[in-house]
């Protein structure tokens, strides 16, 4: 093409003028790009030592990565917060402390020693406390123990060591009346309290004991199905009751009590007796508390309880000459 002198293209074959053309704007030629990359373009492989680290196939033996459709998807979900959390503190005695337990015990025992009353015309009379289901003692069992009275010190070494357990698992101990009407003891595990009725100290260490170790086992149950605030379950222990308790289960207490419950208090009744039994329990299925809060279960598992142990006395009268 050239220019005339009239300042116009013309067509340098034809002489025809031209006509000029609308130019194309620069986001129009940068979308025509985009889309011919985008349809045009395509990404070489990796190289093969790149792949081999990417499936680990390079150092570690031959291991490959599982697939995707391999992975086990959906998650299980995660235990409950509270069966991972350990259990909170404080715990132990509430309202009184070791000590003054232990002196009204040690006043409570001595009246189970049997004591002997002289009478005006040179008669003996012997006084003694028999409990459910004991034997009647004969002069000579009754003399012997007034010579060499029992100690029970076992019995308060066991409550010693079920106190310092139940605390380290940060279970509240008070001496109050349970909320169950007709209970000697009663375990909460929803406030994580261990309540034990008051008239139970004037009985005795025997039966402060029992009461403490059953409720303890109670504890463990709760333990064992997956923290301190968990609804007992039965732990596999021997279910056989001594007949002298036997009766207790027939109590008003349990006419309510489902199956289950009446299993769970079977294994503690079974138990209550042995010595060091409920401590050994909280130890294998107890965690140790920590600082911080505890969330509560969904729903308040009902307390286990246990009714008054039954603790008979008798006075007899014997003539000495």
């Amino acid at each position: 093409m050239r220019r005339r002198d009239d300042g116009v293209w013309i067509c340098q074959h034809c002489g025809a003028p031209l006509k000029r053309r609308r130019g194309v704007g620069a986001l129009p030629l940068l979308a025509g790009a985009l889309v011919a990359l985008g349809f045009g373009l395509t990404v070489p492989p990796p190289p093969a030592e790149v792949l081999q680290r990417l499936t680990g196939l390079e150092g570690l033996g031959g291991l490959e990565l599982p697939a995707v459709h391999d992975l086990p998807l959906p998650l299980d979900p995660p235990p409950p917060l509270a069966a991972l959390l350990p259990p909170p503190s404080p715990g132990g005695l509430q309202g009184i402390d070791e000590s003054t337990l232990m002196d009204q015990l040690a006043r409570a025992d001595a009246a189970w020693i049997p004591r002997a009353e002289p009478l005006p015309d040179g008669r003996t009379r012997y006084h003694y406390k028999r409990r459910s289901g004991d034997p009647q003692l004969s002069v000579a069992e009754i003399r012997s123990l007034i010579l060499n009275p029992p100690s029970f010190g076992q019995e308060r070494e066991g409550i010693r060591e079920l106190l310092a357990e139940l605390a380290g698992v940060g279970v509240r101990i008070q001496l109050s009346q349970p909320l169950k009407q007709g209970a000697a003891g009663e375990w909460d595990p929803r406030e994580r309290s261990l309540r034990i009725k008051p008239a139970v100290t004037r009985s005795g260490s025997v039966e402060f004991f029992q009461v403490l170790n059953h409720e303890a086992i109670h504890v463990a149950q709760s333990c064992s199905n997956g923290h301190l605030r968990a609804s007992p379950r039965p732990l596999g222990l021997s279910e056989q009751v001594p007949p002298a308790l036997q009766p207790v289960l027939n109590d008003p207490l349990y006419s309510q009590a489902s199956p289950l419950e009446r299993r769970l208090e079977r294994e503690a009744y079974a138990n209550q007796q042995r010595l060091g039994y409920g401590a050994t329990l909280l130890r294998l299925h107890c965690r140790p508390a920590a600082a911080g809060p505890a969330p509560a279960p969904a729903a308040a598992p009902a307390p286990a309880v246990a009714p008054v142990p039954a603790a008979g006395s008798a006075s007899l009268d014997f003539a000495i000459s």
